[in-house]
């Protein structure tokens, strides 16, 4: 029996079009206003700034995949736009909503958590160019991975094997994928998760998408009994 393909669209890459349409727009009437008249340079100076911030909206939401995540058999897809990571259901250990200290409580973090058996079978497939971006968006969450009382601590030593080799059950990795591999293992040990799908990249909130995860898997490992 085969389950069926579930496919994630984001809400992200709704209005697109429209916000890119009327950002072509704003610059055309703005530039039309330059030339014209010296007299409506003011207003046109507004509308090919507003015009200009649209069109970037737009085409920045344009180059999102069409699909953010899918859900297979195997296991689970992430599509970026600098490429896709691929994480099979063998390999999961456990997902959940992660959760960081903010003064004296606990919040929940925009993300999706993912717990991995072992981070090998991602660090030998992960594109360059996504390891790269997912590098600079997850910056934030540095900050959410230490507590208070270790911090600094924490900091000075992550930046210190940031940029030297990692050895992973035998394997060894250099150059960015050794990055991401420090990354993803001081998460782990901070806020224990590996990978993190942001919740931007959802059609649903983030309790509906791990009710989604869960449901999913239960039907995986019944159709493997």
């Amino acid at each position: 029996m085969n389950i069926e393909v579930v496919q994630i669209r984001s809400h992200t890459k709704r209005n697109a079009l429209t916000l890119t349409f009327l950002g072509v727009l704003g610059l055309t009437i703005g530039l039309g206003m330059f030339l014209s008249n010296s007299g409506l340079f003011g207003p046109g100076m507004l509308c090919f700034a507003l015009g200009a911030i649209s069109a970037v909206l737009g085409i920045s939401k344009l180059i999102e995949p069409e699909v953010s995540l899918e859900l297979n058999q195997e296991g689970l897809y992430y599509h970026h736009r600098r490429g896709s990571l691929f994480i099979a259901w063998d390999n999961v250990q456990r997902f959940d909503i992660p959760r960081g200290v903010d003064g004296i409580d606990m919040v929940e973090l925009p993300f999706i958590g993912i717990k991995l058996k072992q981070i090998n079978p991602v660090l030998d497939i992960i594109p360059g160019r996504l390891a790269t971006g997912l590098l600079t968006e997850q910056r934030p969450l540095l900050m959410s991975a230490v507590t208070l009382d270790e911090e600094l601590h924490e900091l000075e030593s992550y930046m210190n094997s940031e940029f030297t080799p990692l050895v992973v059950n035998g394997e060894r990795y250099r150059g960015v994928l050794a990055m991401f591999g420090h990354r993803c293992e001081m998460l782990s040990k901070n806020l224990g998760y590996h990978i993190y799908i942001p919740v931007d990249c959802l059609d649903r909130t983030s309790d509906e998408f791990i009710g989604l995860l869960r449901s999913y898997l239960l039907q995986i490992r019944e159709l493997g009994d």
